[in-house]
């Protein structure tokens, strides 16, 4: 090549390294991005916004962050929209145990739906129906911490798992206190833009025993 020509223009026309791969290749780089970096790659420009809204890249990120037993599900609105909904009921399941930490009976109540089919079993094994004596329960568990001297309980979670069909979320887990650990079933309703609590039941693992955990 003479020392004046031109070098051969970039297949592409100039397009990044990134743009030019296949799209499987694409899609399997995208999914060592957590969250927030495939957020803002979308924002880079076009070509990275198409790639970052591939609904493969998302539903791989979904797997590596939440589970793969929902594999065979088609969320009618994509990917991306699912994981946005399942982060955001993770949140919120884990506020509730923020406020049973911290005592707060004023912030239970605005977090459970007000509504006469609200259900909640303590690990007692008591079972509560309608939303007035479902906060009288709780401001019963409350009012036992407090006596002893503490605020509430911290739980620690595990093994969350996360489903949300429409309106409708349900998130099982395990909660533990101490060697004590118990099987959690949280329900979700979403009214008038945020997600309210309607249904919550928790029992103890291999312990038949009734647990007071506040007294």
């Amino acid at each position: 090549m003479s020392q004046g020509s031109s070098a051969p223009a970039t297949e592409g026309g100039g397009a990044s390294m990134m743009e030019q791969l296949v799209p499987e290749i694409t899609t399997h780089a995208l999914s060592y991005l957590d969250y927030t970096s495939l957020c803002r790659l979308s924002m880079t420009n076009s070509a990275m916004r198409r790639a970052a809204n591939d609904d493969g890249a998302w539903k791989a990120l979904y797997r590596k962050d939440f589970t793969v037993e929902q594999d065979n599900i088609s969320p009618p609105n994509g990917w991306k929209a699912y994981y946005a909904s399942t982060k955001a009921i993770i949140n919120v399941n884990q506020e509730f145990y923020n406020i049973i930490r911290e005592g707060s009976l004023p912030a239970m109540s605005h977090f459970w739906l007000n509504a006469d089919y609200v259900k909640c079993i303590h690990a007692t094994g008591e079972f509560f129906t309608g939303y007035n004596a479902v906060m009288e329960s709780w401001g019963l568990l409350f009012n036992w911490a407090q006596d002893g001297g503490g605020q509430g309980v911290a739980f620690q979670i595990r093994d969350v798992r996360a489903r949300v069909l429409g309106e409708v979320a349900w998130v099982n887990m395990k909660a533990s206190v101490g060697p004590v650990v118990f099987h959690v079933t949280n329900v979700y309703e979403f009214r008038n833009g945020r997600w309210y609590m309607v249904h919550h039941h928790c029992s103890g693992m291999g312990d038949p025993a009734p647990i007071n955990l506040f007294g």
